[in-house]
């Protein structure tokens, strides 16, 4: 979505989610009363995820030319593959000279600038053969003015107090559609249903799902799972929707944490609180998308680098250590710095890929530590206690004798520290230097201005 409203909509969404704070374990009262309908794929259980946006990916803006790199991002680690809309755009009421990639004319066709249906195809193919995964973004919410369904179907749209057509908020490249017809449900779930028979996809990212009624994903993702296990992201943060539709949703919230901890505007200790919020609120299973930028935010809101500064690589540690699954979206292994133009042509530039390695190395990290798997049932997350916790955050993640602890000083000061390991002491590696080190229940740290530490218990 185009999120220049999206506080707005983060506003409807935090409404209806409850703010009680637990303990520093992971557990999870609505755990305790609510039985789960859903399965998360087992391949995604330990999955990170990688956003792709073809139009300014390469000079070209094809699914051919996107093809090339796939095996280069196979190297480096990348699990799920998620491409923004590939379906044709309207031209009626477009926005710039290419218009929004979520205003859709013909869901089940290939926007011609891309390429065609085989070339996708191909693509998917072409992941699949190395063990990768494919979802495909789905605006479920709205259509273009020019869809076929605006003339075939009005009944199916919303209408504004006149009775005409309304768009939703200020899109107005776009028309909202009304799922009190229940016509639309079957006619918008077969639609998904093509993408999963036709061409053999994975899942859908969904675009502002929380729009849409969750009666209609739950659904959805049962009639979607008759056809092959799929992976469903939601563009929301509600609780509700994991129960039997979504297995993640954006971890919204803590990326403006990230945001204000790292340019100075608020402490370190909100990071912990918002983490305990998201381990209260939603079932323990449910995965949070943990991430320094997107489409959205790097387009509207700023690149990391201009929200973050130089908290922005901590940051990406942190979103792969913290719970969650972690998503890289595309030239963040580029160290890109501009925002892509939303409407227009903005190619990224590859001259250098400097962050491939570091990006490989999390990855790793995440890969094979079971206590930084997605959905961690059974598993703890705790905070180490220091003693300047405005500027430090310490935490250690556990399961099955698992042990990754996460140190980081979010400030441009050097610090002495003393970090409480309680029951954490012990035997370390530092995963990226691979030194040995035994930690005691109580210990001194130096750290440098955005200095960030992973340790591995032995």
């Amino acid at each position: 979505m185009r999120s220049y409203n999206y506080f707005l909509l983060l506003l409807i969404a935090i409404t209806i989610m409850s703010c009680n704070q637990t303990n520093q374990e992971n557990t999870n009262t609505m755990a305790e009363n609510i039985k789960k309908g859903l399965q998360h794929p087992e391949w995604s259980k330990h999955s990170n995820i990688y956003e792709v946006n073809i139009r300014q990916y390469t000079e070209e803006g094809t699914f051919n030319a996107f093809d090339k790199h796939i095996d280069r991002l196979h190297e480096m680690g990348v699990d799920i593959l998620w491409l923004m809309p590939i379906s044709p755009i309207g031209v009626k009421e477009r926005k710039g000279s290419l218009g929004s990639y979520y205003s859709i004319s013909d869901y089940t066709a290939v926007n011609p600038e891309f390429g065609t249906l085989e070339d996708f195809k191909a693509i998917v193919n072409h992941a699949h053969e190395l063990g990768m995964h494919i979802i495909i973004d789905w605006v479920a919410n709205h259509t273009a003015w020019d869809h076929s369904w605006v003339d075939k179907h009005p009944d199916w749209y919303q209408k504004d107090s006149t009775g005409a057509m309304a768009s939703p908020y200020d899109w107005t490249d776009v028309v909202a559609l009304d799922y009190a017809n229940k016509d639309l449900w079957n006619a918008m779930a077969d639609e998904m249903k093509f993408w999963i028979t036709e061409t053999n996809i994975d899942g859908f990212r969904c675009d502002v799902a929380m729009l849409v009624p969750t009666e209609f994903w739950d659904s959805a993702r049962m009639e979607l799972d008759k056809i092959k296990p799929v992976f469903m992201l939601a563009e929301a943060e509600l609780p509700e929707h994991h129960i039997n539709a979504f297995d993640m949703s954006y971890a919204w919230e803590m990326h403006h944490k990230f945001a204000a901890v790292a340019s100075g505007k608020e402490s370190a200790t909100v990071l912990n609180e918002r983490i305990l919020e998201d381990l209260s609120n939603f079932d323990s299973s449910a995965y949070h998308m943990q991430f320094t930028t997107n489409h959205d935010e790097n387009s509207w809101n700023g690149t990391e680098y201009e929200k973050m500064g130089e908290g922005a690589k901590a940051m990406a540690v942190m979103s792969f250590v913290i719970p969650g699954m972690p998503l890289i979206y595309n030239g963040q292994e580029a160290a890109n710095k501009k925002r892509l133009e939303f409407f227009e042509k903005d190619t990224l530039i590859w001259d250098s890929i400097p962050l491939h390695f570091f990006y490989q190395n999390l990855i790793q990290l995440k890969n094979e530590n079971s206590a930084l798997w997605n959905g961690n049932n059974g598993g703890s997350y705790l905070v180490l206690e220091t003693n300047n916790p405005e500027k430090v955050f310490a935490c250690i993640r556990i399961k099955d004798g698992n042990k990754v602890i996460f140190i980081a000083n979010f400030s441009n000061e050097e610090l002495n520290i003393q970090i409480d390991f309680a029951e954490a002491a012990g035997d370390y590696s530092d995963w990226f230097t691979k030194n040995k080190v035994e930690f005691k229940a109580t210990n001194d740290f130096k750290l440098s201005p955005w200095q960030y530490n992973v340790f591995i218990g032995e």
